[in-house]
């Protein structure tokens, strides 16, 4: 997936600090089809809470919040698409968060661990693309000297939409796990087919359970944490 398009002029709009929120977050939360995110750190989101509560009264100037995945919970329940790709296990607080929500049972979370790319697509309409992960401190909606100092564009040009997403889509079914170089240490390839050590042994699900050394807790879909299976590698090397 070496490539540089053709020049051209493209509409779009720089996003900074609140903006990624603002722009990027509002939209996905209000999606009507799909929400696709790409991102290298998967970590819970806060996002304002604008809903009335039968019984509660509210407070000028004071804001509530709850998680982005309680919002997706509510776009899965209409059938809106939501895909997770991502490079590291999800935070522990994202992962309680999910399991707290049965209709987020079929939602779509993939790992790569050369994802670093970072973008969210909003029913094949909306794009951005940037430095922001799903984070807190990137797209959340943390207070002004708390957040990381992001930068990315938002656009709804239709040739940057189809380009950006026939590579999330090439990733997701595994169309670069062939070629991959560190396809050996990849816990679970995309493409469905085993890993490869040096040795051509399989590294399937049964194939890791059975190794002695421990690859560390599984992530989503039972896959182990890259990182572990990484230092598990290194230490073979050393013994």
């Amino acid at each position: 997936m070496d490539f540089a398009t053709p020049r051209r002029s493209v509409a779009l709009r720089v996003v900074s600090g609140r903006a990624h929120y603002d722009e990027v977050v509002a939209a996905a939360i209000q999606a009507h089809t799909s929400v696709w995110i790409a991102t290298a750190n998967l970590k819970e989101l806060m996002i304002e809470d604008h809903r009335a509560k039968p019984g509660v009264r509210r407070r000028l100037g004071r804001a509530t919040y709850r998680s982005v995945l309680a919002a997706f919970a509510e776009l899965a329940a209409r059938g809106v698409e939501i895909r997770f790709l991502h490079a590291e296990r999800p935070s522990r607080p994202f992962r309680a968060e999910l399991a707290k929500h049965p209709e987020l049972a079929e939602i779509q979370m993939r790992v790569c661990p050369r994802v670093h790319l970072k973008t969210v697509v909003v029913d094949g309409g909306l794009l951005y693309l940037g430095s922001a992960n799903w984070t807190g401190a990137g797209l959340g909606v943390r207070g002004s000297g708390r957040r990381n100092f992001e930068l990315g564009i938002v656009t709804d040009d239709a040739q940057l939409l189809d380009e950006v997403q026939a590579m999330y889509e090439r990733i997701w079914s595994g169309g670069e796990c062939a070629s991959c170089k560190l396809r050996p240490l990849c816990p679970a390839p995309l493409d469905g087919q085993p890993s490869r050590g040096r040795t051509g042994q399989g590294r399937g699900p049964k194939d890791r359970a059975e190794r002695s050394e421990d690859p560390g807790p599984p992530g989503p879909e039972g896959i182990a944490n890259p990182k572990k299976l990484a230092k598990v590698k290194r230490k073979r090397k050393t013994t």
